[in-house]
């Protein structure tokens, strides 16, 4: 039930990850002040967090090439911890977005039943371009009109999606050690997600 409950999932969960979720809560607290509505009630109708395939950086903050992306876009870092994906955060999430497909895999591997709400990132944007928004659940600032949205969104995603694979293309490279330059360009393709997502699911 809602909030609606959005897992971004990479390797260490201290630079791709963390960036996109803190990029998809701004994206939607800029939705809701053009539909002026208090962007602090960001929370009540949405659940954006994240995890790492690996724990090797557990309680670390974001990479700091990361947190000056988000904060040089306007979003927030602070209150970040890395920590190691579990069963339960799968469980619990509405939709599952991974940086490659090896996560994904890995997603699977451990809750199979979660397939069917679990993209690789770039896999979700392409399938965002052909989802019919039309046929979802009406549009409203409410926690329960967006939560039944997104569930809505999810599952027409994924029969888009009919089966097939996700394409190398959809993955995010890994920024890390690789510089600011590298680092702009993968939260540039994150946004290019997170954006149509908010749009979607405020529009």
């Amino acid at each position: 039930m809602p909030p609606f409950t959005v897992l971004h999932v990479c390797m260490g969960n201290i630079c791709r990850s963390p960036m996109a979720e803190r990029l998809l809560v701004l994206a939607v607290r800029e939705r809701l002040g053009r539909h002026g509505v208090d962007p602090a009630r960001v929370d009540e109708l949405l659940h954006s967090h994240s995890a790492g395939t690996g724990g090797w950086h557990a309680g670390e903050e974001m990479n700091p090439p990361a947190a000056r992306q988000v904060l040089s876009r306007g979003g927030a870092v602070e209150g970040f911890a890395a920590r190691k994906l579990r069963s339960d955060h799968i469980d619990a999430a509405d939709l599952v977005l991974t940086a490659t497909a090896d996560q994904q895999e890995y997603v699977q591997a451990l809750r199979p039943d979660a397939a069917a709400r679990t993209f690789v990132l770039g896999e979700f944007g392409r399938l965002l371009g052909v989802v019919d928004t039309a046929g979802l659940p009406p549009a409203g600032a409410t926690p329960e009109a967006v939560y039944e949205r997104g569930v809505a969104l999810v599952a027409a995603a994924h029969e888009a999606r009919a089966g097939a694979p996700a394409l190398s293309t959809d993955d995010l490279d890994d920024p890390w050690g690789r510089g600011d330059q590298c680092f702009s360009r993968v939260a540039d393709e994150i946004e290019e997600v997170v954006h149509p997502l908010a749009s979607s699911l405020l529009p």
